[in-house]
């Protein structure tokens, strides 16, 4: 609600200047400028008719203003989707053709400067993704799934959660993953060598997580890679660029794959109880071979099945 009492009080009771009345109110100075001048030509003075509401006062120094919202609203809305597909298939299509098409449409429509305000308005709520396209072995995504598989002591009963490593590459979606004693660095640098002998060679980069086996300090632009993970990637002749922070659409492919492993595997062997990580491998490998969820419900090939194996 505007502080139009509180400004006329400011300025007829106790004389401050329109910068004064300002600050105070915290409005600019040219919004107090305008309201003294509506004050002045509704012939509005100081001190205000008791029981003069905020809504009476606001009705008398802007009462053209409600007819004019009426109007506003009655006007045709234009069909911001199809605009934005039009705008994005032709790229010498403007905003400004766009809406002298819906003037000529619509004469009484909006005018220019409101078109491309409420436009932007509406863009500012789109959710932009980029489609990646992905070459041939240049890129391998590599994650440790969520869940665990849990492995009991043949001696104590006790039983210890197993981590699985997943990795995918990019361009055929072919997975590997690997049932780990932890999720210890370790552990992380023997899942890659396994998942490079599996593919037969190493890819150009390798896209982990932030976790701390692959990086020790995240950042947008300039993580800190585990020195012994970046002598990995030295000498495997790979480059390792970690996806953002929070952007798990960096790495849909290894989040797919831990999907796909969590599924076929991890919920598949609920109600298997297993004494060591070689008699889970062997069950593993048992159901290695299914579609993988890019082409769920095909005839499964070479590369699109996945292979659990210690």
């Amino acid at each position: 609600m505007r502080k139009t009492k509180e400004l006329l009080r400011l300025r007829f009771e106790l004389g401050f200047g329109q910068r004064q009345i300002a600050r105070s109110c915290g409005m600019g100075v040219g919004t107090v400028h305008l309201y003294l001048e509506r004050a002045a030509a509704a012939g509005i003075g100081w001190p205000l008719p008791e029981g003069l509401s905020e809504e009476e006062l606001e009705a008398k120094l802007f009462g053209n203003q409600p007819v004019r919202a009426k109007a506003v609203r009655g006007r045709p809305q234009p069909d911001w989707k199809t605009i934005h597909e039009q705008l994005q298939q032709h790229r010498h299509l403007t905003l400004q053709l766009v809406w002298e098409e819906y003037r000529q449409a619509h004469p009484e429509g909006y005018r220019y400067s409101w078109f491309c305000e409420r436009y932007q308005h509406w863009r500012r709520h789109l959710d932009v993704v980029l489609r990646q396209e992905h070459k041939a072995g240049e890129k391998m995504f590599v994650d440790w799934a969520g869940a665990t598989i849990p492995v009991y002591d043949a001696t104590t009963g006790q039983a210890w959660p197993a981590s699985l490593f997943v990795s995918v590459l990019g361009a055929s979606s072919y997975t590997y993953a690997e049932a780990t004693r932890d999720q210890q660095l370790e552990a992380w640098i023997q899942a890659h060598i396994h998942a490079l002998e599996f593919y037969g060679g190493a890819p150009t980069l390798t896209v982990p997580d932030n976790t701390k086996t692959a990086v020790t300090r995240a950042c947008r632009y300039d993580p800190d890679l585990n020195p012994t993970y970046q002598e990995f990637a030295v000498h495997y002749g790979m480059g390792v660029v970690p996806a953002r922070p929070y952007r798990p659409r960096d790495k849909a492919k290894a989040e797919s794959g831990v999907q796909v492993c969590e599924r076929w595997i991890v919920a598949a062997l609920r109600n298997r109880k297993f004494c060591s990580t070689a008699a889970l491998a062997q069950s593993s490998i048992q159901r290695s071979v299914f579609p993988s969820p890019f082409i769920l419900g095909s005839t499964p090939s070479k590369d699109a099945t996945m292979k659990i194996v210690i």
